[in-house]
């Protein structure tokens, strides 16, 4: 019999350390907000995860160990039954975090003048990153289109690309923007990226969430010059709601870029992932599925009541569908305010946190990033309160 979860359970987070939370009162200045931000979800993490950890606490000694047998089975079956990608073992290895592979990537295959390419509006550590590694930026901002949507500018990045540039960090499925990027645009970034030697980092950690029958595509399945260039990250912990156990893994193809790779990581035993990480990522792969296709369909509810809700009470935003993922990129524009005014009406008017479209660079401005991985009743109530705010503009 199919177990039946339910998304709408309002779970109280105080007591239990949650970033969403805690970072309100130093980043906001004020702890009396909504907070709809932070990429995790607001449901419990699925039982067969806890229950498989509590199953090795039952052990009473957390020394060192080796990784399950499972460990990379689980992952290699996983890929291959939802993104029909045929992975080898030996091209796996454990990373400390997304985020964290990205500057190892680089501290490893670019030197201090070389440079590092971004596709803006996006994820804004993809260029904290580099930046704080004392890297340069080089912005290949996307295209909007007329229905809202982005569009990759080859042209632009032609332009912008010079001998200096070594990685290229590509957001699959794209965040704030929700996009799958379709197998012909990947092509074709990947031929003009290994024409210009350049490394793509391709952050596929929202790949197992793609919504209304949308469909992600592996950077480096798409051709053999996406291998021969490809260093792929991916995770449960989005999908499966524990980014608190971090359990990332790495993909390379090419034998020398993981040999280099692989071998740094090795030497330095970041590589080794910490006690519960093989176990989350092993139950969730292994039991997650039904677990999976339920979320979604409520997150797929959740798009659609914000669309409707907007329509009707908020006509001057306008939500962009999400393609993948429970983050939805809001078109303020319409409601004709400026950076700081659409804050105060966010923050000290509406009392909802919400990453601004500005913090994910050139692009983003006029925009908001909704986090809708939360229970309905909260989201009517923030959307609510957006609603009294702008009618008293």
């Amino acid at each position: 019999m199919t177990k039946t979860y339910n998304f709408d359970e309002i779970i109280d987070r105080s007591g239990s350390g949650d970033l969403k939370h805690e970072a309100l009162l130093p980043r906001w200045g004020r702890n009396d907000l909504l907070p709809l931000w932070v990429a995790d979800m607001d449901f419990a993490t699925p039982d067969f995860v806890v229950d498989a950890l509590k199953e090795r606490l039952n052990h009473p000694i957390f020394g060192y160990t080796v990784d399950p047998s499972d460990y990379r089975p689980a992952i290699i079956d996983w890929i291959r039954s939802h993104h029909n990608w045929d992975v080898k073992p030996e091209w796996l290895s454990f990373i400390p975090g997304i985020v964290k592979g990205i500057g190892l990537v680089i501290n490893v295959f670019t030197k201090p003048d070389e440079k590092v390419i971004i596709q803006p509006p996006v994820y804004h550590p993809f260029r904290l990153t580099p930046e704080g590694n004392r890297r340069e930026v080089v912005f290949n901002p996307l295209r909007r289109r007329e229905d809202g949507y982005y569009d990759m500018d080859f042209d632009n990045l032609e332009k912008v690309c010079d001998d200096k540039c070594r990685v290229l960090v590509l957001c699959n499925p794209h965040n704030p923007a929700g996009l799958c990027w379709s197998v012909d645009t990947l092509k074709r970034l990947a031929d003009f990226c290994y024409e210009h030697h350049i490394i793509v980092i391709s952050d596929e950690i929202h790949s197992d969430m793609a919504l209304f029958a949308n469909c992600h595509v592996p950077f480096a399945s798409v051709s053999e010059h996406a291998a021969d260039i490809s260093i792929t990250f991916g995770a449960p912990t989005k999908t499966f709601n524990m980014a608190g156990i971090v359990s990332s893994y790495s993909i390379v193809p090419n034998g020398d870029l993981r040999e280099r790779f692989y071998g740094w990581l090795k030497a330095n035993e970041l590589d080794e992932p910490t006690l519960f990480a093989p176990i989350a990522t092993i139950a969730a792969f292994r039991k997650g599925e039904e677990w999976r296709k339920q979320m979604l369909a409520y997150v797929e509810e959740n798009v659609n009541f914000v669309e409707n809700y907007c329509k009707e009470h908020i006509p001057g935003i306008r939500p962009l569908r999400p393609q993948a993922s429970f983050l939805v990129w809001l078109d303020c524009n319409g409601l004709g305010l400026n950076h700081e005014q659409l804050l105060d009406l966010f923050i000290d008017k509406a009392h909802l946190a919400l990453n601004d479209g500005e913090m994910f660079g050139p692009g983003g401005e006029g925009f908001m990033r909704l986090n809708i991985g939360t229970p309905r009743a909260v989201l009517r109530q923030a959307l609510d309160q957006l609603t009294e705010a702008v009618k008293n503009l």
